[in-house]
């Protein structure tokens, strides 16, 4: 694989396989697959662009200060952004993690430093570090308590940041909490995924004011379009979209669920707090074993390139009952 590739590229899936790209039943993407619904009104986006609106709407479903917030194109943006200006040296990634952050800290020339979230969550960082916990995590989705380690960054002087990317899937407790108490967190925050819109680019960064405003001073005015900020501000007042996702996702994920458990092809089905499940495979390669279910037109995502996994991991999203039935169809015709 590609080191820093994503799932989700349904388009040269669909021409490798020689299909239509509406053939393919995608459980490589951790997007939710149920659509808000949304009617745009010509003259939202007409007009001179502010984000007052959207601030408003951000504020009150976070519950934090319009002043504690800062908004990027997509979160792939806030994390270059953070990783761009925040000056620590060493950065220490939890991982696997998300492969944007490796990849931002790299390229600003972080001295970086993965630690195994299977292995070695009791690492000890060096004192004014940077460190990045993604939580729920990816590929796996599990959700962590990061109270002991909150104690360990502190006691360290680290700058922490935070991806709160698939929180909403878990409902469990966000750390919005401690940047009353430490002025060194940056909570990040994707609605994209829960909101299954990842072509309209929304990252949010909440912080304490001050580092918010540092942010600020070195980003553009105008990030996002006007549609992109109405189409938020909208579906997050849609409170029987939330309650009908986190309904359906249960359901749907309780029958992948069974499904993985029950088939040969896995030795291992990871617990997740998220929309998603990691893999481990009996005996075929990643490879091999996406390879023999592109014959049946579904698409899951090669975990090969995240650190500390081998090429006998995939991951698999939650996605419609129809579309898991034909999953389960697929997986008895492999050949292990």
């Amino acid at each position: 694989m590609i080191e820093f590739a994503h799932g989700g590229d349904i388009k040269a899936f669909a021409k490798t396989i020689d299909c239509e790209e509406s053939q393919i039943i995608d459980l490589s993407s951790n997007i939710n697959f149920i659509k808000p619904k949304f009617k745009l009104n010509q003259t939202d986006i007409s007009t001179y662009l502010n984000y007052d609106k959207l601030l408003s709407s951000l504020s009150k479903h976070f519950d934090v200060k319009t002043e504690e917030i800062e908004i990027f194109n997509g979160g792939s943006s806030a994390i270059f952004s953070l990783m761009r200006n925040i000056q620590n040296k060493k950065c220490y990634i939890y991982s696997p993690a998300y492969l944007e952050y490796k990849k931002s800290a790299m390229i600003y020339g972080k001295e970086l430093v993965l630690i195994d979230r299977f292995e070695s969550m009791d690492t000890l960082i060096e004192k004014d570090s940077l460190v990045v916990f993604v939580n729920p995590s990816t590929p796996d989705g599990q959700y962590y308590s990061l109270e002991k380690l909150f104690d360990m960054w502190k006691r360290q002087n680290a700058t922490v940041i935070i991806d709160e990317s698939f929180l909403e899937f878990s409902e469990k407790q966000s750390a919005i909490k401690h940047i009353k108490t430490y002025d060194k967190l940056y909570i990040l925050k994707s609605l994209t995924k829960f909101y299954s819109c990842a072509g309209v680019r929304l990252g949010v960064v909440i912080s304490n004011e001050e580092n918010i405003k540092y942010l600020k001073s070195f980003e553009p005015l105008w990030k996002i379009s006007a549609l992109d900020s109405e189409f938020i501000s909208h579906i997050l007042q849609d409170k029987k979209f939330k309650e009908k996702t986190l309904k359906k996702t249960e359901k749907a994920k309780a029958y992948l669920k069974k499904i993985l458990e029950n088939s040969p092809i896995f030795d291992k089905v990871f617990d997740s707090d998220a929309n998603f499940f990691l893999v481990r495979l009996s005996n075929l390669s990643s490879k091999k074993f996406a390879y023999q279910l592109a014959n049946h037109k579904i698409m899951v995502r090669d975990c090969s390139n995240f650190d500390f996994l081998d090429d006998r991991y995939v991951r698999i999203a939650v996605k419609c009952k129809k579309d898991l039935k034909v999953l389960k169809e697929g997986l008895k015709c492999l050949k292990n």
